[in-house]
């Protein structure tokens, strides 16, 4: 104790600075080794021609980029997953919204519910994928549908809504966007519960006290206290629906290429099938741009939301 109030004021805050930093040492090798330097490295190599094989690599600048800006099947992705990200912001997180709504009132067997909405999000996507492709399957084994959806519509006499669901360029996407809602609504539900959790009783009572109804008391409590919340979940959904390619490598694969291909799979492809890395890259340069814009986006209306 001595030795320390003996050294000077500028010594002690080198040295306090020293040993806080050393506390976030360990993270920040962790993010520099997993993320800077993989990030550099694939910016690297998108402006190069590479085959992901040969030890040397053809430098061709913003070559890339100029392709890339002109390659419709990107443009066509980029779509695909717009729509899944539509599809997922309004039905996956209505649906997420009202389940929260109910399971935050005293009903019976609620616990129940948060159990089973949850069970979705945890399961594993391929999994997912293998049981809706037999759900939605159109084939036919001794005279009889396999698929349970077809199955069940030849069962109550609507033949007429019998379809092939993942084979028509049509029905495929919006399966698959609907498929996405339905696995991933568990996470917005828990969140949003936890938010409205959150917000003090008192108001609702202060609410009722001045004769507001329920519609009125949502629209002035409940949807202005959830703001912060409600921006989480969307931020969290864009997110998550645009990067999407696993559920759809397993419900479709590569059978219906263009119309139900996302910038993810297109990635891969260039990979595996054209060993183009280079270009390959730069999809993944762009695309990881486009995510952090609408990332850097969401945050600044978060934080003015805030301030109002």
């Amino acid at each position: 104790m001595k030795s320390l109030m003996t050294l000077p004021a500028s010594r002690l805050k080198v040295k306090d600075a020293l040993i806080n930093f050393s506390f976030i040492l360990p993270a920040v090798l962790i993010f520099s080794i997993f993320y800077i330097y993989p990030f550099y490295e694939i910016f690297n190599l998108s402006l190069h021609e590479w085959n992901g094989i040969s030890p040397h690599r053809t430098f061709v600048g913003l070559d890339n980029f100029r392709r890339l800006m002109q390659d419709g099947d990107w443009w066509n992705s980029i779509r695909n997953a717009a729509f899944i990200t539509f599809i997922a912001l309004t039905f996956q997180n209505m649906l997420a919204f009202g389940l929260a709504l109910a399971c935050d009132r005293e009903i019976r067997m609620k616990r129940f519910y948060r159990v089973v909405f949850f069970i979705p999000p945890v399961l594993s996507e391929i999994v997912v994928g293998l049981i809706w492709q037999w759900i939605l399957y159109a084939g036919k084994q001794n005279g009889e549908y396999i698929g349970l959806l077809n199955y069940f519509l030849a069962k109550v006499g609507l033949p007429q809504l019998i379809h092939s669901w993942l084979s028509d360029p049509k029905t495929a996407l919006p399966c698959i966007a609907v498929v996405h809602c339905w696995k991933g609504f568990g996470w917005g539900f828990i969140l949003l519960l936890a938010g409205l959790q959150t917000i003090d009783g008192q108001l609702y009572e202060a609410a009722k006290v001045d004769g507001a109804g329920s519609w009125s008391t949502f629209r002035n409590v409940t949807i202005p206290m959830m703001v912060p919340v409600i921006l989480v979940v969307v931020i969290l959904t864009i997110l998550g629906s645009m990067q999407v390619f696993v559920l759809i490598i397993s419900m479709v694969g590569d059978g219906l290429v263009n119309y139900t291909d996302v910038p993810v799979t297109l990635i891969l492809a260039s990979m595996s099938r054209s060993n183009d890395f280079g270009y390959a890259c730069t999809q993944g340069v762009v695309f990881g741009a486009i995510l952090v814009t609408i990332s850097f986006l969401f945050k600044l209306l978060s934080n003015r939301m805030k301030q109002a």
